[in-house]
């Protein structure tokens, strides 16, 4: 416990200081001076005795392995030490020209040039390759320490210890507990015996008794009050900014009652009734208030006692109230847990003591995990507010809950059965784990409560902001898991470095910080491309005498170019060398050249499209039996919007290699022929000349060329008129074609003019057969 603990928080340090004061900035002092070989050389040897003995202790291994890793860290700095010197002097060289082949000559100057480069690369290669060998010594080193103190762990859990439930341990354990609650009494009465401590205490007597109100109330109360305030806070439906505040509001009931703490050991400082076991008691007192006072906390948000409250089990009262129950009861078995190691560790109590004094917290432990996972097993996802956030959390909890009532049945029993090591490993992780199961969701639905504050209108659960950040924490949190479960901080610092130092492709290392660059300039270029984008479409194009199309095509070009320099720019910026990647890209092309072939001529028909325009966004056009107007062009395909109010995607090839009716090419003039029929007998010159005038009184109608009235032919049921005119809009073809129609019903009828209707002659065969036999 104090080791995951002290572990946890240099864990903490170091991702909050390690770009500031981490391997980076040592690295950077070391950077300018030449590591000091003859002494690396001693602590390697060092090593190496060590490794071959084993029998050094972890702790002198860690020391030892620090060491070696501060060295690792000073030759890795200098691998990249004068490279832009380096690079400078190849470059040079290979200006120069190949070198001679043997028996061949060159000139004396160029010689001589050639020569004084090499001396001066060699100059400057030499501590490289050295650092190397080094490097790699180094690196040689750490692992096999590494992997000697991962076996001792192995060993650990699997050696087995003495039995707890033998009889005959118990006097002594007896013993050894009651040894140390002596030594705490008698500190504390020493201590009080001591008249100059009895005159300090009464010297401080006024600021022992604030300290101790202070500390009471906030111990008693405070947290009875934030959890009221929360849960009033929380009640309040109507606010979209009632559920994150809530949960900041509860905080407080970890916050204030750490307070509270800190004033009792300010008030027992003051006092100095104590001996070197309340010493170390007293200094404990933060970590068991953070533990009790947590596991409390969390339970209250895990099962709420308000009913108005939602709760993220979907259990009943009663349930909920077990709950929080068994989360109290695991803070202060795991409080327990802790002093009792610190104590163990002071008063340096045996093997069968540890194993005796931790059977009973484990076997408590366990019953209580037990009863956990019956509840998760209990919990209703259709109350639960997992369910409303994601489908996969509510699929963890059952797996929680077969976990808990093994690990609570299994650490018992290896416990009795003499392996308490690997008990400890497997009860206590487990309870750790699942609160820190609790404090994510925690975390992930004050994310939610948050984001719906200010995107009252966005179904949080819909949104993909607010599943990115919860996505990003669960990262964060794996760290934590990893130490929760056993990992050695420097394994976790181990992997770490090895991140940083990136993954070699080539001759090309693709690092976590030529990645971010990567991102950084190309988000750059990109966002100044869709600005530049912006502004030529609102600002400049409107202004020249471009069709709408070639404005757009122009926008789109930009757009492609802008995108592909940011890219060139991002790869450069980032150190990758894309010549390295030739090989693999020559490889790679013939395969995408068979399998994109189709994208591949989509793509450019479409850049042909955009450079030709032979059909512009808004154009009117028919292809492959779909008519439409065109809304947008991409470099894959077109859309085109139908009169239906469809989309239709459209492969660009199909425009490029097909056949095209574009309606609107250049300008919107467009043809519109209206049918007209007339019955026989009726005067074909004054329906001529009454068309002729309708045609020539619309105004969507051209005066030139002049509408054309034509006597089309003789129908089977009536006389055939075509009204030909040509419109200075043919997207009005529709509108204008009805109020001809409108117009010619109206003036037939003012005229006496008769549309006829179709009339057949029906003769019957054999018209005897329709009479009745009966009749």
């Amino acid at each position: 416990m104090i080791r995951f603990l002290t572990a946890l928080c240099l864990g903490v340090f170091l991702s909050v200081s390690g770009p500031m004061g981490g391997p980076a900035a040592f690295a950077q002092t070391t950077l300018q001076s030449t590591p000091d070989y003859a002494a690396w050389e001693r602590v390697a040897t060092r090593a190496e005795a060590a490794l071959e003995s084993g029998k050094a202790s972890d702790a002198a291994f860690g020391v030892l392995r620090q060491d070696i890793v501060n060295w690792r860290t000073q030759f890795q700095a200098q691998l990249s030490a004068n490279d832009s010197r380096i690079k400078t002097l190849n470059e040079q060289i290979a200006a120069l020209g190949p070198a001679p082949e043997e028996g061949s000559s060159e000139a004396a100057e160029i010689g001589a040039r050639r020569s004084e480069l090499q001396r001066q690369l060699e100059v400057l290669t030499t501590p490289r390759r050295t650092a190397e060998e080094a490097f790699s010594r180094a690196n040689g080193l750490v692992s096999e320490i590494d992997k000697i103190i991962r076996a001792r762990q192995s060993d650990e859990l699997l050696r087995k210890g003495p039995v707890p439930l033998d009889p005959s341990l118990w006097n002594n354990a007896l013993r050894d507990l009651r040894v140390s609650l002596t030594g705490l009494w008698d500190g504390v009465t020493s201590a009080f015996s001591n008249p100059t401590a009895r005159a300090n205490a009464q010297n401080n007597l006024p600021l022992i008794m604030i300290l101790f109100v202070a500390a009471t109330v906030l111990l008693l109360r405070s947290r009875t009050w934030s959890e009221q305030f929360a849960v009033r806070i929380q009640a309040r439906e109507t606010q979209a900014s009632a559920g994150f505040t809530g949960f900041v509001v509860s905080l407080g009931q970890i916050l204030f009652p750490i307070l509270g703490i800190f004033a009792l050991m300010q008030a027992l400082d003051a006092t100095g009734f104590y001996g070197p076991r309340g010493d170390m008691l007293i200094s404990s007192l933060p970590i068991v208030g953070v533990i009790i006072f947590s596991s409390r906390w969390l339970g209250s948000r895990i099962f709420p006692k308000a009913q108005e409250v939602e709760t993220p089990m979907g259990l009943g009262p009663k349930r909920r109230w077990e709950g929080r129950v068994y989360a109290m009861l695991l803070g202060i078995i795991l409080a327990l847990r802790f002093l009792l190691e610190r104590l163990s560790d002071f008063d340096r109590h045996s093997l069968e003591t540890t194993a005796v004094l931790d059977f009973p917290l484990i076997a408590l432990a366990g019953i209580i995990l037990f009863r956990i996972g019956q509840l998760l097993h209990k919990s209703d996802p259709s109350k639960s507010t997992l369910s409303a956030e994601g489908s996969y959390r509510s699929q963890v909890v059952p797996l929680l809950s077969k976990a808990s009532m093994i690990i609570g049945l299994g650490a018992p029993v290896l416990a009795i059965i003499g392996y308490s090591g690997a008990a400890l490993a497997l009860i206590y992780p487990a309870i750790l784990s699942l609160a820190l199961c609790g404090a994510i969701t925690q975390i992930n639905e004050a994310v939610r409560d948050l984001f719906a504050f200010f995107s009252p209108s966005v179904n949080p659960s819909e949104a993909l902001l607010p599943t990115l950040i919860n996505f990003f924490l669960l990262v964060l949190t794996l760290p934590v898991f990893a130490l929760i479960w056993g990992a050695r901080l420097t394994d976790l610092t181990e992997l770490w470095s090895r991140f940083r130092n990136g993954v070699s492709i080539g001759d090309t290392t693709i690092s976590p910080g030529s990645f971010i660059t990567l991102i950084v300039v190309f988000m750059i270029g990109y966002f100044l491309t869709r600005a530049v984008q912006g502004t030529m479409k609102n600002n400049l194009l409107p202004k020249t005498k471009l069709d709408p199309g070639a404005q757009v095509a122009m926008v789109s070009g930009l757009g492609y170019v802008g995108i592909f320099l940011a890219a060139l720019i991002a790869i450069t910026s980032a150190g990758i060398d894309l010549s390295s990647l030739a090989i693999v890209a020559g490889a790679l092309s013939v395969g995408i050249g068979f399998g994109l072939q189709n994208i591949v001529s989509n793509f450019v028909s479409g850049i042909i499209l955009l450079i030709e325009r032979p059909i512009s966004e808004g154009d009117w056009i028919e292809v492959g039996g779909q008519m439409g107007y065109v809304r947008d062009i991409s470099v894959r395909s077109t859309r085109i919007e139908t009169f239906d109010r469809t989309d239709v995607i459209v492969p660009n090839a199909d425009l490029v290699s097909g056949t095209v009716t574009n309606y609107t090419r250049g300008n919107t003039i467009g043809r519109l022929i209206v049918p007209v029929g007339v019955a026989y007998g009726n005067d074909t010159r004054r329906i001529e000349e009454i068309l002729r005038e309708i045609a020539s009184a619309h105004p969507m109608v051209l005066a030139n060329p002049a509408p054309a009235v034509v006597f089309s032919g003789f129908g089977a049921d009536s006389l055939d008129f075509e009204i030909r005119v040509i419109l200075r809009d043919v997207n009005w073809m529709l509108s204008v074609k009805s109020e001809m129609n409108h117009q010619i019903a109206e003036r037939f009828a003012t005229e006496g003019i008769e549309i006829p209707f179709a009339q057949r002659d029906i003769w019957l065969r054999n018209p005897e057969a329709l009479k009745d036999d009966g009749a």
